[in-house]
């Protein structure tokens, strides 16, 4: 967004929820409380609209005529014009009343808008799925700017093994985990690495099933062919090998099953309905 058409919007009660509530999620909303008759609106609503343009959608801003929308303007107290409201993910978290100067409004927007690191963290958020390589290189602008952000190197890690790249994400993890603990997202990025690596050493589906099925005893080989499954997201048939083995085996192949069985679980996630339907069923053959 680069056009101040773009940038600059006219809020009723009507659009408020889309407008400024759905949109902050992403992005800065800064609502401008004013009136007709307001002189010092009618001064601070070009500065406002000049910086909306400048900055070419860091932030939003939202003008509501308070003449008009008097329901939205007491929900928000307003007592005196020009108001004006940071509002971010969802909620005000600042805001300022009476005619400012350019370089004081600056000022205050400074803290609420991204950081350059962030801002392309942002942009290679958007690219990651459908390109990941360019999501790889906003990422590493972003660490070079704020090299110690662990949380940009989950992102990293995570777009590295998108590529397949799997030496290079462990590399990043493993130096994560030298903190003495792993965030979330990266234990799932852990799980889901040894699963592929497992899968790849294996050869694949195909290569790992033919070898399951030369030696139908050997329990160790049935594992391998789940880790090809569950790095080809066929997660129910990787799970499935799992969970008879545990049943049947109570060595090391059991352990060996179960471990991947729980490394599948962290790359599903908890809110998965395979996770919960074979969490259960392994609970069950456990205990």
């Amino acid at each position: 967004m680069s056009a101040a058409t773009s940038v600059v919007i006219n809020v009723t009660m009507a659009t408020f929820q889309t407008d400024v509530v759905q949109k902050s999620m992403d992005t800065p909303i800064v609502i401008d409380f004013w009136a007709p008759w307001c002189n010092p609106c009618r001064q601070l609503a070009p500065v406002l609209e000049k910086l909306a343009a400048e900055y070419g959608g860091k932030f939003i801003l939202a003008k509501i005529n308070t003449d008009e929308e008097p329901q939205i303007a007491q929900a928000f107290g307003i007592q005196s014009l020009p108001t004006v409201f940071a509002f971010y993910q969802g909620q005000p978290v600042d805001q300022f009343v009476g005619l400012l100067t350019e370089e004081q409004i600056r000022q205050w927007l400074t803290p609420l808008l991204p950081s350059p690191a962030q801002q392309l963290a942002r942009e290679a958020m958007e690219l990651a799925e459908t390109d990941p390589k360019g999501a790889e290189a906003k990422y590493r602008e972003a660490l070079v700017l704020e090299p110690k952000e662990d949380s940009l190197k989950i992102c990293l890690a995570n777009v590295l093994l998108k590529q397949g790249r799997l030496e290079e994400c462990g590399t990043i993890i493993e130096a994560l985990a030298t903190r003495g603990f792993l965030e979330p997202e990266a234990e799932r990025l852990k799980s889901e690495l040894e699963v592929r690596q497992a899968a790849a050493e294996s050869g694949g589906v195909e290569e790992a099933r033919k070898a399951a099925d030369a030696e139908p005893t050997n329990l160790m080989l049935r594992i391998r062919l789940a880790d090809a499954y569950a790095a080809a997201s066929q997660h129910r048939k990787a799970l499935e090998i799992c969970l008879e083995i545990v049943k049947q085996d109570f060595g090391e192949a059991r352990n060996e099953a179960k471990s991947t069985m729980v490394k599948i679980f962290d790359m599903l996630g908890p809110a998965s309905e395979l996770t919960g339907e074979f969490r259960r069923q392994l609970a069950t053959a456990l205990y």
